[in-house]
């Protein structure tokens, strides 16, 4: 049950972090004019962008992790 909820809670959270990317990302394109700003900006989307990817593997991973053991299975 917990399981569950706790994937529900996950793919939202990452659902609403990706949209968030993807405003900001259209703003810095947007709306800041000096090319400068635009690039460290972009610079930062981009560690961003590579922390959200490295916690959905980690969280998906922790995920199977959880779920083999539940099951019974171990790997050795």
């Amino acid at each position: 049950m917990f399981g569950k909820i706790k994937k529900v809670f996950f793919t939202g959270v990452f659902g609403v972090l990706y949209i968030s990317f993807i405003a900001q990302f259209v703003y810095v394109l947007a709306y800041l004019e000096n090319r400068q700003a635009q690039v460290i900006s972009l610079a930062l989307l981009s560690i961003e962008w590579l922390v959200l990817i490295a916690a959905r593997y980690l969280s998906k991973r922790s995920s199977n992790s959880q779920q083999s053991h539940s099951n019974g299975f171990r790997r050795h």
